[in-house]
């Protein structure tokens, strides 16, 4: 029996119950955990062909004394519920986590409602909310650095926690952090609270309020991201640091949330947070690797086939170099100018050549335009050997 209510009645896998009397009834943890059933959950499904409503029954000091942040945010949700009639009501539960009791209330002694009780051995949304947050702790400094992540989230903020972005937007108008943070946590548990309600009524609110629903959507949304476009993205290195571990906290609580196991989690957590200690040494590691494989692996050499204006460039451009080099190596008081002298035919250019003029005469670059210029004797040969070549051999 459960201990929070001993006249409930205990539910079990593969459970079918149907009555018209209203009672209490206990899923109970249990006690013997498989890792094969990491991401399973209990289904219970309640129907009923009138309207029906639930009430959970929990604890006066599970509220008192937490053991996590998330017990209590639960505890006060279903402290501050408020049930509502249907005919059709589905409830997912751990069946690792704490005993969850609750009591139906038909709102017609008449009416006769169902429970049926069914294991999802892999429940996707919740496979799905622990890779988003594998996903998210090794992503988070990339996404805290786009632009896109940043207009996106913010819409999305805005529309869903529209209390918490206002806030964000006249933090510098509140005088004390103190009543900052006081007005935040408010505001977190009351944007947590209308979003439950809201995802809870979701389908007939979509059905008879869609346009309503649409519009608040689009107005709320252009207004965030026209915000957001004004302030634009982040830019200072200490913003996006903050937004990166917010990022990495979120992912950890999103693996926490997506697992049914809690010893699975902690194990996840341990790993992730090891590897991203061991980022920069594996970092390290990496590059002293590239650099130990450049060393030991010898390059293959590319041959690169130089144009005509290419090699006319580097020509001009290697022969005014070499011709500097050797004025320059004439210029040193050890070079031996009188020997070299004694063995030019021409010392009077080679002298005017050391004090900066140019190392052919006049008559020298003459007689090179005649040999290899437009008409000369060079370029024509080359010409009647090209039509040599094409004639037609008999």
């Amino acid at each position: 029996m459960c201990q929070a209510a001993p006249r409930c009645k205990t539910l079990k896998e593969m459970d079918l119950i149907k009555t018209s009397e209203p009672d209490c009834y206990c899923y109970n943890q249990n006690s013997q955990m498989e890792w094969k059933y990491i991401w399973s959950t209990v289904q219970m499904k309640i129907t009923s062909s009138g309207l029906l409503s639930i009430v959970y029954i929990t604890e006066r000091h599970s509220c008192q004394y937490p053991e996590t942040i998330l017990a209590f945010i639960k505890c006060v949700i279903h402290n501050f519920w408020t049930p509502t009639e249907t005919n059709e009501i589905t409830l997912i539960i751990n069946p690792y986590g704490k005993t969850v009791c609750f009591s139906v209330k038909p709102a017609r002694k008449t009416f006769v409602y169902t429970i049926s009780v069914t294991r999802n051995t892999v429940d996707f949304k919740l496979f799905l909310v622990f890779l988003a947050g594998v996903f998210l702790f090794f992503y988070a400094k990339t996404l805290s650095r786009s632009p896109i992540f940043y207009y996106s989230s913010g819409t999305v903020l805005g529309v869903l926690m529209t209390l918490v972005f206002v806030l964000l937007l006249v933090k510098r108008f509140i005088p004390k952090y103190s009543t900052f943070w006081a007005l935040m946590v408010g505001c977190w548990f009351a944007s947590v609270y209308v979003v439950c309600q809201l995802m809870e009524d979701l389908k007939w609110l979509w059905y008879e309020n869609r346009i309503y629903i649409l519009g608040y959507v689009l107005m709320v949304g252009f207004l965030s991201f026209a915000v957001c476009y004004k302030r634009g993205p982040l830019a200072d290195e200490r913003s996006i640091n903050l937004l990166t571990w917010t990022l990495q906290l979120l992912s950890l609580l999103l693996i926490y949330c997506g697992v049914t196991v809690p010893q699975f989690s902690y194990v996840v957590i341990i790993l992730l947070l090891c590897s991203w200690g061991l980022h920069y040494p594996l970092k390290a590691f990496c590059y002293m690797r590239r650099k130990m494989k450049n060393w030991f692996t010898s390059e293959k050499l590319v041959v690169k086939r130089l144009t005509e204006d290419e090699y006319r460039e580097q020509a001009e451009a290697e022969t005014t170099t070499a011709l500097e080099g050797l004025r320059q190596a004439c210029r040193r008081p050890d070079f031996p100018s009188w020997l070299a002298v004694s063995r030019l035919q021409a010392p009077k250019k080679f002298a005017d050549f050391v004090l900066g003029g140019s190392h052919l005469s006049p008559e020298e670059i003459s007689l090179h335009e005649e040999q290899y210029g437009l008409g000369g004797a060079f370029l024509e040969e080359q010409l009647f050997n090209l039509r040599t070549d094409s004639l037609p051999a008999h």
